[in-house]
């Protein structure tokens, strides 16, 4: 291993959950696996979930790469690209045993980190690791550790900035956009182009319009406040967000903004609006269990199980069903597409390996979700499908993401400029004052 002056790094059970591909994003640096980590991803390779699929493909991309070679020696990763070692448990130092007498897990990792950095002294030794606590542990042993930072967003408050809000528009401009729905964008006079579906706020002392970039035809077109199945826009950036939930040629949209903004809820509306386009309305978010209880403490059946963490989705359907007469068409009509099964909501571990054609797919609460989960379920797409990601970055329930590396947020950043995405962010809570205020203050 110390055959040049490069970089070790030892990754935590948890990065290569989060990717599984994430040993050949070290660039020519050695890469070390604790075998606690093996030992681990032995625990999670049987189920139905993304994280359990990850630790198979894994151990398989390792068993592959390894063949009749041994890890003691090294395996060459690739091109330009440095070794895989696997090592085995070390006794703890005492220093080690001392501060944490407990030998868990994450305890043997830092055993194993704290051999290999006193091991090559002349190599920079570091820890790579999404828990937080590991890291602060780590560096209190005077070792160095970081996050996994491959995937994570540069600037996440550019997000804030999805809208472009001019204040002095000539209103004879805005007059225009009312009389001929679109106007060429070089009438406006603005500084550069700007990227697909970008949404504008036009205004002044006495009107105001709502308008988006149609690159197509180099011009701006106007937004109208669209009512969808019962639900009108409160504000701009819910026209805006029902805008682009109805454009047929937009077939992936990003929804994010703080609780109670009506991210899902649009996306609902926006849905049943335009169900018979569609063979089926898929409404999904993932499983994140509060305080890191697993679902099996719950009671009851696998349907028992799921179901508290499915109702938000269902009440947003009952907020919907709850603008129209008890015995309406209309509550009538979203009554047949569940028992038809047109209308499905169920956990994300449910859909995975589908491949989905024609139906329109909400992720919700998609910040709980990592950059190669959305990958994963965006690439499930078949013809005709839209697929709408909905959530708040600020208010994550995995302790492995945040702000920059949740898998919304990647796919935000990502995407932007793209012809066939659109993302609003929203900012008003229409939930009540008492929610506004909270979220704002809280």
């Amino acid at each position: 291993m110390a055959r040049k002056k490069n970089k070790i790094f030892l990754l935590d059970t948890n990065v290569v959950l989060h990717d599984f591909r994430c040993i050949y994003q070290f660039e020519e640096h050695d890469i070390v696996i604790p075998i606690t980590v093996l030992e681990e991803l032995d625990r999670f390779k049987k189920g139905n979930d993304i994280i359990n699929f990850h630790a198979r493909e894994f151990t398989r991309e390792i068993d592959q790469l390894s063949g009749d070679l041994l890890f003691s020696k090294g395996v060459q990763l690739g091109p330009k690209l440095g070794k895989l070692f696997v090592e085995t448990g070390k006794p703890f130092s005492r220093t080690l045993a001392e501060s944490f007498p407990e030998q868990s897990a994450d305890h043997r990792i830092l055993a194993i980190t704290e051999y290999i950095a006193q091991k090559y002294p002349d190599r920079h030794v570091v820890l790579v690791t999404k828990d937080i606590n590991l890291r602060l542990k780590a560096k209190s042993l005077g070792l160095f550790a970081e996050d996994y930072e491959s995937d994570k967003v540069q600037d996440v408050s550019e997000f804030d900035r999805t809208i472009k809000k001019i204040e002095d528009m000539d209103s004879r401009l805005i007059g225009r956009l009312y009389e001929e729905e679109r106007v060429p964008y070089a009438d406006f006079g603005f500084d550069r182009k700007p990227q697909y579906h970008q949404y504008y706020i036009l205004k002044n002392s006495s009107s105001s319009a709502l308008a988006c970039y149609d690159k197509e035809h180099d011009s701006l077109r106007r937004v109208e406040r669209l009512r969808c199945y019962g639900i009108e826009p409160r504000n701009a950036e819910q026209a805006f967000s029902l805008d682009a939930l109805m454009q047929p040629d937009i077939p992936l949209v990003a929804l994010s903004g703080k609780a109670g903004t009506g991210k899902t809820l649009l996306a609902l509306a926006a849905a049943l609006s335009q169900e018979d386009k569609f063979d089926q309305i898929l409404l999904s978010r993932p499983i994140v269990p509060l305080a890191n209880r697993d679902i099996g403490f719950l009671p009851g059946d696998v349907d028992d199980k799921i179901g508290p963490y499915m109702h938000p989705l269902f009440d947003n359907l009952s907020v919907i069903k709850h603008q129209f007469k008890t015995n309406g068409k209309e509550n009538q009509h979203i009554d047949d597409l569940q028992k038809k099964g047109k209308l499905v909501i169920s956990p994300l571990a449910y859909i995975r390996g589908r491949s989905l054609s024609n139906v329109f797919f909400i992720v919700d609460e998609a910040q709980n979700l990592t950059p190669h989960e959305v990958k994963t379920i965006i690439t499930r797409a078949a013809e005709g499908t839209r697929m709408i990601f909905t959530g708040d970055i600020q208010q994550i329930d995995s302790p492995y993401l945040d702000s920059s590396s949740n898998g919304l947020s990647y796919l935000i950043d990502r995407m932007r400029g793209q012809e066939v995405f659109a993302h609003v962010h929203l900012v008003k809570s229409e939930r009540s004052r008492l929610a506004e205020l909270a979220s704002s203050l809280l």
